[in-house]
């Protein structure tokens, strides 16, 4: 049987201790029709190096591989999952499930979790960041000489992969998608994003599109930014995530005005989809669409950005390209799972 730290055989279990994802194996790849969790978020760390996504320990200690060990819910039971992997000897990182700073101030602000969280860091071999922040914020609780083992790895995606390629010309895309949803969340700037985005359709004819899962509360909130007729499109029927994608696609920008420093899902989807995120400041904004995210760059600056890529089909084009290349060389499967057998490799030396 190969050792868990064998690298010529490299394969990463992800456990989600209690949660509620099924278990899932990722020997080939993942289909995009497929009813089963897509290869993105925390999945698409199994997904790229042929692992495994687990909730039950038994099953993850069952895989002989090295894992990943998410915090979630009140990180008792990734405490208790810790123990039992340290126990079998198996090589363990550990990440936040939910890693926008918002989220994580919130559960740190709780005096028993952060107690059980400053436990875990001390206790795991190494700690994976999928944003800057979050890797920050790992290394304050790792010892000094020990920050070579809390290191950032941004959740990648199945960009070599064509059934995930969604594209359409750029020539036949047209109008905006709004990316963000969540109204209550006020780092997601939901309504600015939908403010910016009736000035856009104002001043250049595009319609907008949006997704809108609040019922009632959410129609009427859209209501009161008085788009012209035919020019806000609102969907309401839930869709499978390949074609959430194909919609997006559709589109020649997906637009957000997100301060949350979350991973950025909506800039991975717009990847896959083989658009343009404006506007989000998201790891994954920052490092595929960084000339056109909101990192450092007031809403007047992105209206701006957003309006020369909605009327110049050639400069689109050009940074669709662009942003693909550098998704490729940071965010892809291949890239990730380099990035992953290094640190493994280097944590199962402690």
């Amino acid at each position: 049987m190969a050792s868990p730290n064998d690298a010529a055989d490299f394969k990463l279990t992800v456990l989600s201790p209690g949660g509620r994802d099924r278990e899932q194996y990722f020997e080939h790849p993942a289909e995009a029709d497929s009813p089963a969790h897509a290869p993105v978020n925390f999945h698409a760390f199994a997904a790229c190096t042929g692992g495994s996504f687990h909730r039950d320990v038994k099953l993850a200690i069952a895989d002989n591989s090295p894992v990943l060990l998410l915090l979630r819910g009140n990180f008792k039971a990734t405490q208790q999952a810790l123990t039992k992997l340290n126990e079998e000897k198996r090589t363990v990182a550990v990440s936040f499930k939910e890693t926008g700073l918002h989220q994580i101030a919130q559960q740190l602000g709780d005096r028993r979790r952060l107690a059980r969280f400053i436990d875990i860091v001390r206790r795991a071999g190494g700690c994976i960041g999928v944003t800057p922040e979050a890797t920050e914020i790992f290394r304050l609780v790792r010892p000094k000489d020990d920050g070579e083992k809390a290191v950032f790895i941004p959740t990648p995606y199945p960009l070599e992969d064509r059934q995930w390629n969604m594209s359409i010309l750029p020539d036949q895309q047209s109008g905006i998608f709004v990316g963000t949803r969540e109204w209550d969340v006020p780092s997601r700037n939901h309504a600015a994003a939908f403010l910016l985005a009736r000035r856009l359709c104002d001043e250049t004819g595009e319609s907008v599109t949006v997704f809108n899962f609040d019922g009632r509360k959410g129609r009427n909130r859209l209501a009161e930014l008085k788009f012209p007729d035919g020019k806000l499109r609102v969907i309401a029927e839930r869709k499978s995530y390949a074609d959430y994608l194909r919609e997006m696609a559709k589109h020649k920008i997906v637009l957000q005005l997100d301060r949350s420093r979350v991973p950025g899902q909506v800039a991975g989807d717009a990847l896959l989809a083989r658009t343009l995120c404006v506007g989000g400041d998201g790891t994954i904004e920052r490092i595929a669409f960084t000339n056109f995210c909101g990192h450092g760059r007031t809403i007047e600056q992105v209206a701006g950005i957003a309006t020369t890529l909605l009327k110049d089909t050639q400069k689109r084009a050009a940074a669709i390209i662009e942003s693909q290349w550098r998704a490729m060389e940071r965010l892809s499967f291949s890239a990730t799972r380099k990035q992953l057998e290094i640190f493994y490799a280097r944590i199962a030396r402690r």
